[in-house]
């Protein structure tokens, strides 16, 4: 069982990344609109006046932050957002979600419907300055992660409870169909955020069975790590050795929640994760 990080409760609890700069967990509340850093003892937070879901790290200090309309370039000693580029803007219906920045220093991010509408989000990559949508129909975009040999990406869409896998063309780009990495369907598994470790094995948070479950390079079940949150929603690796595992929860929807829901939790690994991309503008 994992141990308490932050006791901070979340509505939604989102997008842990862990800065191999400063040696820090950054993480969303994304209904609540904020932003917290913690070394595990000093906990920070910002305010937002959107939602905002996912980041990856810049520079020391420096995050790009998905919203709920853009992505932006965050300075965490002023509190200050950098208008970078448009996402959804035009579209009320949707937020973003899940995101995490890839190999080649580019950053995908998923959309959805803030009351999940039916196929009403996407999955895009911010590279080189442009925007280009991967995929599209999707209801809750997440799990999305890469092979640490940066042939493969994978995602899902939660509610077909999938974990696809999509080759990757030298710049990172999707190449062909995606294909099925495993099926949670007989399991009854909600597939949430998602991070592979240093060998390849797919680590996901399965939101409502309060534990983040390990599957090999071939999509079969290793291991689970329990955590003391029904609504487990995205794990990062992190820590000086890459070997701790965070993850975050949510509270939302839960009557009664428990003591600890919504909270962010640790855990030893036993593995090693990968050190979390740079975004590279």
């Amino acid at each position: 069982m994992a141990d308490i990080f932050s006791r901070t409760v979340c509505a939604l609890g989102e997008g842990p990344l862990w800065h191999p700069e400063e040696q820090v967990l950054y993480w969303f509340d994304i209904l609540g609109k904020r932003l917290f850093r913690s070394d595990g003892t000093d906990e920070q937070s910002w305010d937002f006046d959107e939602h905002v879901s996912a980041a990856g790290w810049i520079d020391t200090g420096v995050l790009l932050i998905a919203s709920e309309t853009s992505l932006s370039v965050f300075e965490t000693a002023t509190g200050e957002s950098t208008f970078l580029h448009p996402l959804e803007s035009d579209n009320d219906v949707t937020r973003s979600n899940d995101g995490r920045a890839d190999p080649w220093g580019g950053f995908w991010i998923g959309t959805m419907g803030k009351n999940a509408e039916p196929k009403a989000g996407a999955i895009y990559r911010y590279y080189d300055g442009t925007l280009t949508k991967l995929f599209d129909r999707i209801t809750i975009s997440n799990a999305i992660c890469f092979a640490p040999d940066r042939r493969h990406a994978f995602y899902t869409d939660t509610p077909n409870r999938k974990i696809l896998r999509v080759a990757l063309d030298d710049d990172g780009f999707p190449e062909g169909k995606p294909e099925l990495f495993t099926d949670l369907n007989a399991a009854g598994l909600n597939p949430d955020g998602a991070v592979v470790d240093a060998n390849g094995n797919l680590w996901v948070a399965q939101w409502g069975a309060g534990r983040v479950a390990c599957y090999g390079p071939d999509g079969a079940f290793v291991r689970a790590i329990d955590v003391p949150g029904a609504q487990s929603s995205c794990p990062a690796f992190g820590g000086a050795d890459l070997s701790t595992l965070f993850v975050t929860t949510a509270a939302d929807g839960l009557n009664p929640a428990g003591d600890t829901d919504g909270m962010t939790f640790s855990a030893p690994s036993g593995t090693t994760g990968q050190k979390e991309h740079q975004v590279l503008l």
